[in-house]
């Protein structure tokens, strides 16, 4: 595994933005943890601001670390996510002519459920609920108009940025590898698939690109293993999310869970250990860990309001303007997840730096300058 990663929120959008509070110098200081104490040397940097998205995207860079820059827009048609992935090329691509080698595009995740027009309903929540999309996913009926869809985007986007390119895949999205520099998928180990998550890999594998795990984590939680407790609600009642971000009466409205789940920090540290082993053994060159904060899902010691407890991210985030104490500078603790990947991590690269040392390096598939490509690629 050449790049050791983690998926860096900058405000992603779904009924709320995932991160209200954008503060460029917390940016900058989060950067610097992911490098020096997580041993990151890959951040995958998702949202849907451009401005955002290019100040995180620069600070990283600058700091040395490969950015692969994954924008989102998420519910919208398709014209109108093809227009946006053409402008996120050119944020892609002007940073990858001033930091040439060190940005791979993502072009878009999990489109079948996050646009409109692969499967019916108009929202993300329409779509999982409608009748019909379990049965088609299972006849493979989302597939055709998937791919037709990426032909449009990669021929639209091709002209503009010239680097590395890939998608972030479900795993039952059969799509057409052919149209990428690299095989990108969300893969989350639990529930029905643990037994088999290293072998449904073997497709991917096949194709003879590199693969990367552009997602994978495992929520704080007891049974987050066994439930895949990382869907879209987390275990958060989003009418009182709605409500708390309001101006004025979000005050006095309080952020809530469903149900009550026990935390179980250690769980999580567990599961990314061994789905680290899992896939570092298998051969993947890149693994991102989701997500390394979650801010819209805060800590609170009283398990009601505890959104964070069935939340995929490395860090509990705080309320109240507290401030953690392993980082008193940071609104937030750090959880055993986050050490579990910084163990993981700091020993990768001990060996990578050894092996450097030996005259071993070897070019990550990343840094692997993309051939050129035929105008009207059908």
């Amino acid at each position: 595994m050449k790049r050791r990663g983690v998926c860096y929120d900058v405000g992603s959008v779904m009924l709320v933005n995932w991160r209200p509070d954008f503060e460029p110098r917390t940016v900058h200081r989060e950067l610097q943890i992911i490098r020096d104490d997580l041993h990151c040397n890959a951040v995958r940097i998702s949202g849907r601001n451009f401005g955002r998205l290019e100040v995180a995207a620069r600070d990283a860079l600058e700091q040395g670390l490969e950015v692969w820059l994954a924008p989102g827009l998420w519910d919208k048609g398709q014209d109108a996510t093809i227009a946006y992935m053409i402008k996120a090329a050119q944020l892609a691509e002007n940073l990858r002519s001033e930091f040439p080698d060190r940005v791979v595009f993502v072009l878009g995740g999990e489109l079948t459920i996050f646009m409109q027009g692969i499967v019916p309903g108009r929202d993300f929540m329409a779509r999982m609920k409608n009748p019909s999309f379990w049965p088609t996913v299972r006849a493979g009926g989302h597939n055709a108009p998937l791919n037709a869809f990426l032909r449009r985007a990669t021929d639209a986007v091709r002209p503009v940025y010239r680097g590395s390119l890939t998608y972030a895949s479900l795993i039952w999205e059969a799509v057409d590898w052919s149209l990428f520099d690299i095989v990108g998928v969300d893969h989350y180990r639990g529930g029905p698939i643990k037994d088999r998550y290293a072998e449904m890999l073997e497709p991917l594998f096949a194709t003879g690109k590199p693969v990367v795990i552009t997602e994978f984590g495992t929520p704080s939680c007891v049974g987050g293993d066994a439930a895949m407790a990382t869907s879209i609600d987390g275990n958060a009642d989003w009418r009182s999310l709605l409500l708390h971000a309001l101006p004025v009466v979000g005050r006095f409205v309080r952020p809530r869970v469903t149900r009550v789940i026990p935390r179980d920090e250690e769980l999580q540290a567990r599961e990314l250990r061994e789905t680290l082993a899992i896939q570092d053994a298998a051969g993947v060159v890149a693994a991102f860990v989701s997500t390394f904060v979650y801010p819209i899902k805060p800590y609170d010691e009283d398990p009601r309001y505890d959104l964070d407890a069935a939340s995929p991210g490395l860090v509990r985030p705080l309320t109240g303007g507290r401030h953690g104490t392993t980082y008193p500078d940071m609104p937030w603790e750090p959880k055993a997840g986050f050490r579990a990947v910084a163990e993981f991590y700091g020993r990768a690269e001990h060996a990578d730096q050894s092996r450097l040392q030996a005259g071993e390096a070897e070019r990550p598939a990343a840094a692997r300058p993309t051939p050129p490509r035929p105008a009207g690629r059908s």
